[in-house]
C-alpha cells in the first residue's frame, strides 16, 4: 500500500467519523417549516384527525402509529393526503400517505423510529383544501435513530 492510499483511507475514515457525529437535523422550527410547506402556508385546524400512539415508548426502534381522519371518503368529500412530522429525528418528515375516495376509510398505520422523546404531528389535507391536525408528545426511554450506534 502506498502512502497516498494510506492517507486517503485516513481522510475517508475521518470523514466517516464526522458524519456519525452529525447532530439530528430536525428541530421544532424545522418541523413547523415542513408543516407550512405541506399546507402551502395554511394553518391546520385542530380536530378531525386522531393520532394513535403510545405516549410512553420503551424502545424507539419501532413505534406503532395509526392516523384516523373523520371523513365520509366520498368523491366530493375525502382525505387527499396524510402527513406525519416529528421535531427531533434526523429528518423532520416521517411519511406522506396519498389517499382518495376509493380508499374506503381514512386510516393509515405504520411503525416509525424515534430518536428521542418528542412531539409528533399528523396533518390531513382534505379534498376541499382544508387542513386538520392532531399532535402527541411521546416519551421514549430507549432511543433509536442515533447515528453511529452499533
Amino acid at each position: 500500500m502506498t502512502a497516498i492510499d494510506r492517507t486517503r483511507r485516513r481522510v475517508l475514515a475521518g470523514l466517516g467519523a464526522l458524519a456519525l457525529l452529525r447532530p439530528a437535523a430536525a428541530t421544532p422550527e424545522a418541523m413547523a417549516a415542513a408543516i407550512k410547506a405541506f399546507t402551502g402556508g395554511a394553518v391546520p385546524r385542530t380536530g378531525k384527525v386522531a393520532l394513535d400512539v403510545s405516549l410512553l415508548v420503551d424502545n424507539g426502534n419501532t413505534v406503532p402509529i395509526t392516523i384516523r381522519v373523520d371523513s365520509p371518503m366520498t368523491a366530493g368529500d375525502h382525505v387527499a393526503a396524510i402527513a406525519v412530522f416529528n421535531e427531533r429525528n434526523p429528518e423532520t418528515g416521517v411519511a406522506v400517505f396519498t389517499l382518495g375516495p376509493r380508499a374506503g376509510k381514512a386510516e393509515v398505520s405504520t411503525r416509525i423510529r424515534m430518536a428521542t422523546s418528542q412531539k409528533l404531528v399528523a396533518v390531513a389535507r382534505m379534498s376541499d383544501g382544508s387542513f386538520w391536525q392532531h399532535s402527541a408528545e411521546v416519551v421514549v426511554t430507549l432511543a433509536a435513530c442515533i447515528e453511529g450506534e452499533p
